[in-house]
């Protein structure tokens, strides 16, 4: 195929990967696209605290558990006002909070302040997920939705591949520039919401001629299949989670440089802006559950294959193998979690799912650096070629006999949102 051939492929490709999807969600990923330009604090916390405060590894590494800490409390509450107050008032609320948290963390200078602010920027931070997760299955067709959760992941990733370049020069010149820019470009993302955005929540259905009764978190715990994804997308979330605990430790143990790491970490985020597209094209209407066993089997062995990496080319190679896996399991599990979602619980489900990645993230570094400490790092990718098979067999028992149709439509409740309509059904819910 000729270069001018290849051109209109992949513009063709492109086209149909974005056409068809409401207004709406487009300003939901340009919101996306923005937050994560600003993700200075993310980036450059452990930097900032042991470089230009002068503070010590085990205190940077305190506040980052704290951070965690607070996205992990925060992301089922911050679900249950997804469904109680609605998706926009819930994201206006948690990225104002997020910009007047994430400057006022510039300014502090005790060290109790500084942990007790990164606490709240990870609560705050961590709560528009829900919503936006949420807001997204509300106005996206079903048979769009794996291509939407795509799309916002690939935003998420050209915006921190873009954000990281950018705060490295930003941080050389001033910390506290870095933090307000981030305050800035998160409330550009609120005013964008309240301004672009109408509420998405679908009022309650009557049932009979009577309200259907609100989804609680009992509801949720109790829906044995919906908890046992929540369970597999924590055990793939501690795997993808060594990318950044474990392998920057494991390479710095054979001797290579933190720009060797650098490079080799990139080559994730090139691959995801050059890949997500045209691999969700060939992904979006196929098998859920073959998708997510073969992703976490490349997830688990891609991680695997460290333990033979003795050179960078080794390295890469592992990259791209678990790289492949994160492009096809974020967007179809995401769409997954709204399949089993009943319409007025979108919310609770997305909190719950998105607390499993927060756990995760908390409990990745004690994990690695246990494993790494007492066995060396070839155990720990030894346990992620486990864990990785632990998940694809998960999801290979719990995806039989998974129904066909969302299960907000199989309650009789219309699976894209009306807003403000209240619609009468007869089925039984």
């Amino acid at each position: 195929m000729s270069i001018a051939g290849l051109r209109r492929a992949t513009g063709e490709s492109v086209r149909k990967s974005v056409a068809g999807l409401p207004r709406e969600f487009w300003w939901l990923w340009t919101s996306t696209l923005v937050n994560r330009l600003g993700a200075f604090v993310t980036t450059f916390m452990a930097l900032y605290l042991t470089m230009e405060r002068g503070y010590s590894a085990s205190y940077a590494g305190l506040v980052a558990s704290l951070h965690g800490l607070g996205g992990v409390i925060s992301a089922v509450g911050a679900g249950v006002m997804t469904d109680r107050l609605g998706r926009r008032p819930t994201l206006l609320i948690a990225q104002s909070s997020t910009a007047a948290s994430v400057a006022l963390l510039g300014f502090m200078q005790h060290p109790v302040a500084i942990a007790a602010v990164a606490f709240l920027v990870g609560m705050t931070s961590n709560a528009s997920r829900p919503a936006v997760q949420a807001m997204m299955a509300d106005i996206v067709k079903p048979e769009d939705r794996v291509r939407a959760f795509s799309l916002n992941y690939w935003a998420i990733n050209l915006g921190f591949a873009i954000s990281a370049g950018a705060a490295g020069f930003i941080a050389e010149y001033s910390y506290l520039a870095g933090f307000l820019g981030e305050a800035a470009l998160t409330l550009v993302c609120a005013v964008l919401i309240y301004v672009k955005l109408p509420e998405s929540r679908p009022e309650r259905v009557l049932v009979n001629g009577k309200r259907a009764p609100e989804v609680g978190m009992g509801a949720v715990l109790r829906d044995s299949r919906f908890m046992g994804v929540v369970g597999l997308s924590f055990v793939v979330a501690l795997v993808l989670q060594q990318a950044f605990v474990g392998l920057p430790v494991a390479m710095g143990e054979d001797g290579f440089s933190s720009s060797d790491f650098g490079m080799i970490i990139a080559l994730n985020g090139v691959l995801i802006v050059v890949l997500q597209i045209p691999v969700t094209r060939f992904i979006e209407h196929r098998d859920t559950r073959r998708l997510l066993i073969l992703s976490s089997l490349l997830m688990g062995y891609g991680f695997g294959l460290t333990a033979f990496a003795g050179s960078l080319a080794l390295y890469a190679l592992a990259v791209c193998v678990w790289t492949v896996a994160e492009i096809v399991n974020a967007p179809t599990q995401t769409s997954l979690v709204v399949r089993l979602s009943p319409v007025q619980g979108r919310g609770r489900y997305q909190g719950m799912y998105t607390m499993s990645w927060a756990v995760a993230g908390l409990i990745a570094p004690v994990l690695a650096g246990f494993l790494i400490d007492h066995y060396g790092a070839d155990w720990l990718w030894g346990l992620c070629a486990v864990l990785g098979t632990v998940a694809a067999s998960g999801y290979w028992l719990l995806m039989r006999g998974l129904p066909t149709k969302d299960r907000a439509e199989t309650d009789g409740v219309p699976v894209v949102a009306e807003p403000g309509a209240v619609r009468e059904v007869t089925e039984s819910l």
